[in-house]
């Protein structure tokens, strides 16, 4: 599995179901997500997620938050109440559209375009936040190391990473059918059973590695919770983790 195809089903999904495909919800399909909701669920989670880093005690500035996998803007619209200025990357550009066209911030969240397999397009330590969910998932492992070895790159000493990625399937029908069939398998399941605009791939990661990879960058999870929400939390164990990079930059 290659970035170029990762980047062709997501300019897909952005195309024909932007807002549905950030947040996969059977109920939602064709158009069942207002503008309104959507945004409104995306301040639930990030107030949420501040709330949680404040009682972790990591402390954090509020100058520049990065939303990584930011798809329609759903967390980058919430990120911009807590942050001067927000930047959301994605590698769909239907998805940037959408994103710009719910864009509540009064111009203070920047948008850019990446399908390079790392975050060169942003200068090291820039960011007080960088925030991801429900996006490392659907990248191929490798992949995934890299971005996350980015995050720390563009962290600023002693700033905070939120990472949501689920470290196992579930014991149900659907969770095997992903960690056991192959890929040909459940791409066909989803395009032409499901109906589907195209296939989303799910990968995990155990919390032990998770932890190990951020450490060897810098960054130290602080916190590493479960959580349940929807169809991801029925058939994978979804964690969150709450982290900071360590003041020195250093290997933690």
């Amino acid at each position: 599995m290659s970035l170029d195809e990762i980047r062709k089903d997501w300019t897909t999904l952005g195309a024909v179901a932007p807002r549905w495909a950030v947040c996969v919800d059977p109920a939602k399909r064709h158009g069942g997500w207002g503008d309104d909701e959507f945004l409104a669920s995306g301040r639930a989670e990030i107030d949420a997620a501040l709330a949680r880093l404040a009682e972790l005690g990591v402390a954090h500035g509020r100058e520049r938050a990065l939303d990584f996998g930011c798809g329609a803007g759903r967390l980058s619209n919430a990120l911009a109440a807590h942050f001067d200025r927000v930047t959301g990357v994605d590698i769909s550009a239907p998805m940037l559209e959408e994103a710009r066209r719910l864009d509540r911030s009064g111009g203070r969240i920047e948008y850019v375009l990446n399908d390079a397999p790392d975050l060169a397009v942003l200068p090291d330590a820039a960011f007080d936040l960088v925030y991801t969910d429900l996006v490392l998932q659907h990248l191929p492992p490798p992949l995934a190391r890299g971005y996350l070895a980015e995050f720390a790159r563009v962290l600023r000493p002693g700033g905070a990473l939120v990472v949501g990625m689920p470290a196992t399937e579930r014991r149900t029908v659907k969770g095997m059918v992903f960690r056991y069939a192959p890929h040909r398998v459940i791409r066909f399941v989803q395009r032409f059973l499901l109906g589907y605009p195209a296939p989303m791939r799910m990968h995990t990661l155990a919390p032990e590695r998770m932890r190990e990879l951020l450490g060897a960058h810098g960054v130290e999870v602080v916190s590493a919770e479960e959580y349940r929400g929807d169809d991801h939390g029925t058939h994978w164990v979804h964690m969150r983790y709450y982290a900071r990079r360590s003041a020195s930059g250093g290997a933690a």
